[in-house]
C-alpha cells in the first residue's frame, strides 16, 4: 500500500479521496489554486502545495506542476479524481515517466475509449452491443432503405453535416422511408450544402443505465448498474442504484457486456460503461446499446458503494498499489436501494444559470451521506463547477430510499446562494419518478411544474418577522423584550417590501400583524407556536438576511427604508452581468446600432458560456468592459443611449 499520495483535484472528490486514504493510514497531499487557498480539501489534507492561478488552465490542468508537487513531497502515486486531467492519457504517460503511479487505468486504455467511433468498433469486436446504424458513404435511396430495414424501425435519418434538427426525420414505417429521405436530403442540401445522411436506430423512450466496472489489468468484475436517466440537457440530476424495473436476465446481460468491454482493453481501476436503453417495451436484453466508457471514477459512485458495501476509492488504492481484484463476481451482491441528488448553486427560475455566493449557512440532516467540498462561510467560486454537495441516501427498498431522499432534501439547509434544492425536492416527490417511470425526457416534460415556486406560507413570513424583531431565538420562557412593546419590522423579498407590526402582550407571547391579519405567537416547549400550530422552522439571521428553513429555504432581506435603490433610473439602458464571470468576447462598439436580441457579449462562468443580448433596439453609448475582464454579479457591461 502507498505511504503517501497526491490528489490532482479539488472540491468534494478530493475530500472523498482523503477520507478513504486516512482510513487506510495513507498520507495525502492536496494541490490548490489561488481561488482555493482556504478550501476544505486543503484543510483536510496532510500537506498542500500551491500550483497556480484560479483558472484551471493555470493550475489544475498544469500536469507538470502537479507532478513536481508529488515529487517534492515524496508522494508515490497520483489520484486524478474526476474531471481535469483524469482522462488525459498524456498526463498518465508523464506521471509514469516521472517514476510515479497513476491511480487509474493505463494511457492505452484511456486512448482506446477516447474516440467514440473507434470505441464503438472496438466494442463490436468484443461482442458488446452498439446502437445499430449506417454511417457509410453509399447514398443510394434503395441502399439506405435496405439499411433501415436491417436496423429495424423506428429509425432516425440524420444529415451528416447536421445541426439544429435540420435534415433530421424520424421514420416509423418502411412505406414512409422514401418520402422522409427525400425531405431530409432536401433540407440538408439547403441548410448545409450537403445532402448526405446517416441512418440510426431511434430509441423511443431512452433510459441512461450505466454499469460500474473494476479491473486489475487482466480480470474485471461489475458492481451492478446505476440509472442516470433523470437528466436535464444531458446533465445528470438524480442517480439511483439499482435501476428500477431491472430484471435478473437484463442485469446479467448488461453486466457481462460491461465486463467484456473492460477486459477487451485490459482495464485497471474503476470505470463506467454507459448504455442507452429502449424502455418503450420494458427492459429487454435486446434493447440496450453501448454509448461510451468513462475511464475514471464517476461523480455518482456513492450509490454503488451504498448498495454493495464496497469502498471504490479503497479498491482503487489497493489495485494501483499492486494487489489483485479484492473480490470475485460471485462475492458481490446488492443490498437495498440508493439515491444521489446533486445540490448545485444555480438559479433555477433563470434557466438553471450557475450562481455564486458566500455560504452563510450549510447544514445536512442526520441519516444522509453528504459528500461536499465546501463549508459554512466558504464561497462558491466562479472558476469551477458550482456543486455544493451530493446528498446520498440508502434504504431497504426503492420506495423507502426515495422517501428518505425527499425528507433529507427537505431538511437540508443552505443559505447565501440560490440553489436547486427546491427543484431536487420536487423531483423526489414526482409521482412518475416514484413509480419508476423514468426516462431522459421526464424533467423537460414536467419542467414547469417542477420549478413552480410554492405559495409563501404566512407562518414562514411570521417566523421571519419574529427573527427580524430579534426574538426568534429567545430560549427562556420568561424572556422580556424591548420597550416600547410594539415595533415595526420590514422585510424585503423579490423586490417587494413586507411590513409587519410585532406587539408583545406578555412573556413569550406576541402578536404579529401582517397584511391586516393578526397572528398569535406563543413560545412554549422550546419553540414558537404560530396560530396554534407548532413551528418546525429553523431560522438563521446572517449578513442582513433572514433565512427560514421549513421544508425548503425562504430568504428575506432586512429592509432599510433609508436605503437607496442603486438601480433606479437605469431604465433598462444598461446590460448588467447576471453572475460573476469572465468576459470572453464583446461584439459591439460605441455608436453601433443594435436590435433587441442582438448579441452584445459572451460571459464565461462555471465552465459555461452565456450570451448576453440587447433588451431593446437602440444605439450603444459605451462599452464598459473588454475581453478578459473579470466582473462581479450586477456589474455594468454595455450602456445604450437613453430612449428619446
Amino acid at each position: 500500500m502507498f505511504q503517501k499520495i497526491l490528489i490532482a483535484n479539488r472540491g468534494e472528490i478530493a475530500c472523498r479521496v482523503i477520507e478513504t486514504a486516512r482510513k487506510l493510514g495513507v498520507a495525502t497531499v492536496a494541490v490548490y489554486s489561488d481561488a482555493d487557498a482556504a478550501a476544505k480539501h486543503v484543510a483536510m489534507a496532510d500537506e498542500a502545495v500551491h500550483i497556480g492561478g484560479p483558472a484551471p488552465a493555470d493550475s489544475y490542468l498544469r500536469g507538470e506542476r502537479i507532478i513536481a508537487a508529488a515529487q517534492a513531497t515524496g508522494a508515490q502515486g497520483i489520484h486524478p479524481g474526476y474531471g481535469f486531467l483524469s482522462e488525459n492519457p498524456d498526463f498518465v504517460d508523464a506521471v509514469e515517466a516521472a517514476g510515479l503511479v497513476f491511480i487509474g487505468p493505463s494511457a492505452a486504455a484511456i486512448r482506446a475509449m477516447g474516440l467514440k467511433d473507434a470505441a464503438k468498433r472496438l466494442m463490436q469486436e468484443a461482442g458488446v452491443p452498439v446502437v445499430p446504424g449506417y454511417h457509410g458513404e453509399n447514398q443510394d435511396p434503395e441502399h439506405l432503405a435496405g439499411a433501415a430495414d436491417q436496423i429495424g424501425y423506428p429509425v432516425l435519418i440524420k444529415a451528416v453535416a447536421g445541426g439544429g434538427g435540420k435534415g433530421m426525420r424520424k421514420v416509423t414505417r418502411a412505406q414512409d422511408f422514401a418520402a422522409a429521405l427525400e425531405s431530409a436530403q432536401g433540407e440538408a442540401r439547403t441548410a448545409f450544402g450537403n445532402p448526405a445522411v446517416l441512418i440510426e436506430k431511434y430509441v423511443e423512450k431512452p433510459r441512461h443505465i450505466e454499469v460500474q466496472v473494476f479491473g486489475d489489468g487482466t480480470r474485471a468484475v461489475h458492481l451492478f448498474e446505476r440509472d442516470c436517466s433523470l437528466q436535464r440537457r444531458h446533465q445528470k440530476v438524480i442517480e439511483e442504484a439499482p435501476a428500477p424495473g431491472m430484471t435478473a436476465a437484463m442485469r446479467e446481460a448488461m453486466g457481462a457486456a460491461a465486463v467484456r468491454a473492460a477486459e477487451a482493453i485490459g482495464y485497471k481501476g474503476a470505470g463506467t460503461i454507459e448504455f442507452i436503453v429502449d424502455s418503450s417495451r420494458g427492459l429487454r436484453t435486446d434493447g440496450f446499446w453501448f454509448m461510451e466508457m468513462n475511464t475514471r471514477l464517476q461523480v455518482e459512485h456513492p450509490v454503488t458503494e451504498a448498495i454493495t458495501g464496497v469502498d471504490l476509492v479503497e479498491w482503487q488504492l489497493r489495485v494501483a498499489s499492486g494487489e489483485s481484484l479484492p473480490a470475485r463476481q460471485e462475492d458481490l451482491t446488492i443490498t437495498g436501494h440508493a439515491f444521489e441528488a446533486r445540490l448545485y448553486a444555480e438559479d433555477v427560475p433563470a434557466g438553471f444559470l450557475p450562481a455564486t455566493g458566500r455560504l452563510d449557512h450549510l447544514a445536512f440532516p442526520p441519516g444522509v451521506r453528504a459528500d461536499s467540498g465546501v463549508r459554512t462561510g466558504d464561497a462558491i467560486s466562479p472558476w469551477y463547477d458550482p456543486m455544493i454537495a451530493k446528498v446520498i441516501v440508502h434504504g431497504p427498498t426503492r420506495a423507502a430510499a426515495l422517501q428518505q431522499l425527499a425528507d433529507g432534501l427537505a431538511r437540508t439547509q443552505v443559505a447565501g446562494s440560490v440553489t436547486n434544492l427546491a427543484f431536487l425536492g420536487a423531483l423526489a416527490r414526482h409521482k412518475g419518478f416514484a413509480a419508476g417511470d423514468v426516462d431522459t425526457g421526464l424533467i423537460e416534460r414536467d419542467l414547469e411544474a417542477l420549478i413552480a415556486e410554492p405559495a409563501l406560507s404566512p407562518a414562514v413570513t411570521v417566523a421571519a418577522v419574529l427573527a427580524g424583531a430579534g426574538i426568534w431565538d429567545a430560549t427562556a420562557e420568561g424572556f422580556t423584550l424591548w420597550a416600547p412593546l410594539a415595533r415595526m419590522v420590514q422585510l424585503e423579498r423579490g423586490g417587494e417590501v413586507i411590513s409587519a407590526v410585532v406587539r408583545l402582550s406578555g412573556p413569550g407571547v406576541a402578536e404579529v400583524e401582517l397584511d391586516g391579519t393578526a397572528h398569535a405567537c406563543r413560545r412554549q416547549q422550546g419553540r414558537w407556536w404560530i396560530d396554534g400550530a407548532p413551528s418546525g422552522a429553523r431560522v438563521v439571521v446572517v449578513g442582513g438576511a433572514v433565512h427560514v428553513f421549513d421544508g425548503g429555504c425562504t430568504s428575506f432581506a432586512l429592509h432599510d427604508p433609508l436605503a437607496r435603490d442603486v438601480s433606479a433610473g437605469a431604465g433598462g439602458n444598461v446590460t448588467l452581468s447576471p453572475m460573476p464571470g469572465l468576459v470572453k468576447a464583446v461584439f459591439v462598439a460605441a455608436g453601433q446600432a443594435v436590435a433587441a436580441g442582438d448579441r452584445l457579449a459572451v460571459l464565461e462562468a462555471m465552465k459555461m458560456e452565456h450570451v448576453l443580448t440587447a433588451a431593446r433596439d437602440g444605439v450603444v453609448a459605451e462599452v464598459l468592459v473588454g475581453p478578459g475582464t473579470q466582473v462581479e454579479a450586477g456589474a455594468a457591461l454595455i450602456a445604450l443611449e437613453p430612449e428619446a
